[in-house]
């Protein structure tokens, strides 16, 4: 991770591009925190600490596709657990999963420094206990909306292919990659594969 795109180019793309998505996005993020609002009457906003850069905690945030007060269910991994038929997620939040507009409002995030649009995804305090030195190398970077494990495994995958694409994203971090990921999520996104993490069941 080295040359003049990931000391400051890299930012400069984020500002760029999240600032000429903004008016789309509000509009879209709008439309859908009403329909989160309307179906159950709970927020539409979901916040939650996350580790960014340097392991400095954040509040990320996204569109709640949750029941209010649901559990927090994790694969024997640590992973999230992630269904297509799990009775903790809403309708309306089966629908912004599979189109990944709930992640939208993480624009704000990548405004604030916190995120940028392409890096490894972050991580919940203290996932990283059992993390070895190659692996928190994702956090010599800011973690991303989209990443080279999200492009290649969307949420299927081990924890382990996991951080090992995320710290090879970092040792080649370069403009011509974070490009071809972007484009990479649009056609992931819209091909609707990998949502939900098939064949691993929540921790007992």
């Amino acid at each position: 991770m080295t040359g003049l795109y990931a000391r400051g180019g890299k930012r400069a793309l984020d500002l760029a591009l999240t600032l000429a998505a903004l008016p789309g996005a509000a509009v879209v993020v709008g439309a859908a925190a009403l329909a989160v609002r309307l179906e159950d009457g709970g927020p539409a906003l979901h916040v939650s600490p996350r580790l960014g850069r340097d392991r400095i905690a954040f509040p990320m945030l996204k569109l709640r596709t949750m029941r209010v007060g649901a559990p927090d269910l994790r694969n024997p991994d640590g992973t999230t657990y992630s269904s297509g038929d799990d009775p903790r997620t809403t309708r309306v939040g089966r629908l912004l999963r599979r189109t990944s507009i709930d992640e939208l409002p993480q624009l704000l995030n990548v405004l604030a420094g916190q995120m940028s649009l392409v890096g490894p995804r972050p991580s919940p305090p203290g996932s990283q206990a059992n993390f070895t030195a190659a692996d928190l190398r994702r956090y010599d970077v800011r973690p991303g909306i989209t990443g080279l494990s999200q492009v290649l495994l969307r949420n299927e995958g081990a924890l382990t292919e996991r951080l090992r694409l995320d710290a090879r994203y970092v040792d080649d971090l370069c403009l011509r990659l974070d490009l071809w990921l972007l484009g990479r999520t649009v056609a992931r996104v819209l091909g609707g594969r990998g949502v939900y993490r098939t064949g691993v069941g929540a921790d007992a």
